[in-house]
């Protein structure tokens, strides 16, 4: 399959929204978007003067790039909406949104709202922001010209680590720490997979999909202070065979502008679906999470899923 960081189309008139665009994948994923001229690029960070020192970097390269810096800590509530209520000021359209950012393999902790902090901020926190975002999605989509997609970043930990379950509904308002951290991300990235494929049921005018962008070499994995012993595992497998951010980028830039994209697969890199996750398959569980889900938004003030006109 060629390049698609080669092959992304022209963005002129597009506006784009990328979660941990600051670093990683997200800085790598903003660096070659902002090469296919987008009418505005947000970067969404916890930290605005990271994102800031990449927007610096771009437009040393593209100095007519037009990339504004969001504020937004996933692990808290009033953030995302602080950051996405920014967003629906500056902007009629959004047309791409990465969920990109994430934390994997930390040690027991909570959000700020309550929440294992893996699933807080990986999924719960991205859920509330797709949702503040989704009356802005569909309208672009309603447009003649209107390909709007969600892509976002998930992993085959879910395949591998997640609960047999698939979800430890009375064990999320935890820290979990009776559970090894792998146990808590893969849990959260199988949320991802299934959150991702119910917006594309409910949502069938606007392209969801959940990307496994492959074992990259980021400051994440360096992060992963819970882990353990694991930690010395996954370092040799990085070393190894671990990806360049660049090159894991690929993945959520195929699903974003490529041709051929199927609404609510999950896609390994690049651009093969992977089917083989029975949990994945499972409507009930599907349902069960994104219903959860939603009564634990509303309880946090969000203001629910709006209909697809």
């Amino acid at each position: 399959m060629s390049d698609p960081a080669k092959g992304i189309p022209d963005l002129n008139g597009k506006v784009v929204v990328v979660t941990g665009g600051n670093a990683g994948l997200g800085a790598e994923t903003v660096r070659k978007l902002a090469a296919a001229d987008p009418k505005c690029i947000y970067v969404c960070a916890r930290t605005p003067s990271k994102a800031e020192a990449l927007i610096t970097e771009i437009q040393r390269e593209h100095p007519s790039a037009n990339i504004k810096p969001i504020k937004l800590d996933l692990s808290s509530f009033e953030s995302v909406k602080s950051g996405a209520a920014e967003i629906l000021r500056s902007t009629d359209r959004t047309d791409l949104l990465f969920l990109n950012a994430g934390v994997s393999g930390t040690a027991p902790a909570l959000t700020e709202e309550g929440y294992e902090w893996q699933f807080g901020v990986n999924h719960l926190a991205h859920a509330l922001f797709a949702q503040l975002l989704m009356p802005l999605l569909l309208k672009t989509a309603s447009k003649p010209e209107g390909d709007v997609r969600i892509a976002t970043v998930a992993s085959t930990a879910a395949k591998l680590f997640a609960p047999k379950t698939g979800f430890l509904a009375d064990d999320v308002k935890t820290d979990m720490s009776s559970y090894g951290a792998m146990t808590r991300y893969g849990q959260s990235k199988l949320a991802n997979i299934l959150f991702a494929k119910k917006l594309a049921q409910l949502y069938p005018s606007v392209t969801s999909v959940s990307v496994h962008p492959g074992l990259v070499k980021t400051e994440n994995y360096s992060k992963g202070d819970g882990v353990g012993l694991f930690k010395y595992v996954w370092s040799a497998m990085l070393t190894l065979t671990g990806l360049a951010a660049e090159e894991g980028a690929k993945a959520q830039l195929w699903a974003a502008t490529a041709k051929g994209v199927k609404s609510g697969k999950f896609y390994v890199p690049v651009g093969k679906v992977e089917d083989s996750i029975k949990l994945v398959g499972d409507q009930k569980l599907v349902d069960e999470v994104w219903d959860w889900t939603n009564k634990e938004l509303l309880a946090h003030g969000a203001p629910g899923w709006p209909a697809d006109k």
